[in-house]
């Protein structure tokens, strides 16, 4: 009878154990931080780890736009061994870095495995030097010229790694590891980061609006970068950077001021009464187009992009002519980047309302 259960539980074993190496491959780099806290001691955890280490420049930072979960050839790992001393693209853009460093810090508090904690402490010290003396920090470092070195708030860059830098100045989590001198030194980072959040937003006709996706590093002013991103308020990025002063504990006045300022602004520039849809045409390069159609019913919507001058909508594509309706730029941009979006839905309705019961009422 024992013999006949152990054989059934081994052939069981057998049975399951190519399911859990099918559900394992499935993680992409995409979902690496939204993952089962067990899932981080794994095997394939460690895979993927390990290849986050083999991308990270001697710099302590990584390039962007790279699926590190893929499984690499040994002619790869040669070539990417060989880039390891180039720092020029090293960057915070498109969450680079910083994703990296939350994955790395969960692995090793799964496994403590001290490699994974050195490469993590040398990010650290990667996007601590990386910080301008104001406070803001480059899209990329080292400084690369152009509107890389603006202060950049696109696609959540900044606020990405001062989020990452408050966690580990408080030990929050899988960075109790963190030694006190270097929490010490993230809390500074974040401390200059949050003025500069503050002096960066954007005042017109004497008030306080919202900001830009990218300032520059000395006037402050907003600037533009790609040539579809002019200087304008972003109703996108601010939002991000809403929900970062919203989480600090005992805000200040400066800090209230600015949340309930940008707050009224973006209560006062939502777009009602539209809704995006797509349309169906195969005779189209992605087989659809994007289209802005009247509903009475349809949910608030924000445009990436307002006019600085009269704090309109605009539409901007690759040639750099402001447009007010979607349908007036090019194909290529309207289906491929997002200009309009319910981006401040959630913070006008739910956040703002709690955060403003907490400290206003």
């Amino acid at each position: 009878m024992r013999r006949s259960i152990l054989l059934l539980l081994i052939n069981f074993s057998l049975l399951i154990q190519p399911l859990i190496a099918q559900t394992e491959k499935q993680v992409r780099w995409g979902e690496i931080l939204r993952q089962p806290t067990s899932w981080y001691g794994s095997d394939e955890a460690q895979r993927i780890a390990d290849n986050v280490l083999l991308y990270q420049h001697e710099n302590g930072g990584w390039y962007k736009n790279i699926d590190m979960a893929q499984t690499l050839s040994e002619e790869e790992q040669k070539e990417i061994l060989k880039a390891k001393t180039e720092p020029s693209g090293t960057t915070i853009d498109n969450g680079a870095t910083f994703t990296q460093l939350r994955f790395l810090a969960l692995v090793y508090d799964a496994t403590k495995e001290k490699k994974y904690q050195s490469a993590f402490l040398r990010g650290i010290d990667y996007l601590l030097a990386a910080q301008y003396e104001n406070g803001g920090w480059p899209q990329y470092y080292p400084i690369r010229k152009g509107y890389y070195e603006h202060i950049t708030y696109n696609d959540g860059a900044m606020i990405g790694v001062m989020s990452l830098l408050w966690d580990v100045s408080e030990g929050n989590g899988p960075y109790d590891f963190v030694k006190v001198s270097i929490r010490k030194k993230a809390k500074a980072a974040v401390d200059k980061g949050l003025e500069i959040i503050l002096d960066t937003q954007v005042v017109l006709d004497g008030e306080l609006t919202i900001w830009c996706a990218q300032h520059y590093k000395d006037s402050l002013e907003p600037a533009k970068a790609r040539a579809f991103e002019l200087a304008s308020l972003s109703g996108a990025e601010s939002v991000g950077i809403l929900k970062y002063l919203m989480k600090i504990p005992d805000p200040n006045e400066r800090v209230k001021k600015s949340i309930s300022s940008a707050v009224a602004w973006l209560e006062e520039h939502k777009i009602e009464g539209k809704r995006i849809i797509k349309v169906e045409d195969d005779r189209l390069e992605k087989g659809y187009d994007l289209q802005v159609i009247e509903d009475p019913e349809g949910r608030p919507l924000w445009a990436r992009f307002y006019e600085l001058n009269t704090q309109k909508p605009i539409f901007v594509g690759r040639d750099s002519q402001i447009k007010y309706d979607l349908s007036e730029i090019e194909y290529e941009r309207r289906v491929g980047y997002s200009y309009l979006g319910n981006y401040a839905e959630r913070v006008l309705d739910k956040d703002y309302p709690e955060w403003k019961s907490k400290w206003i009422d």
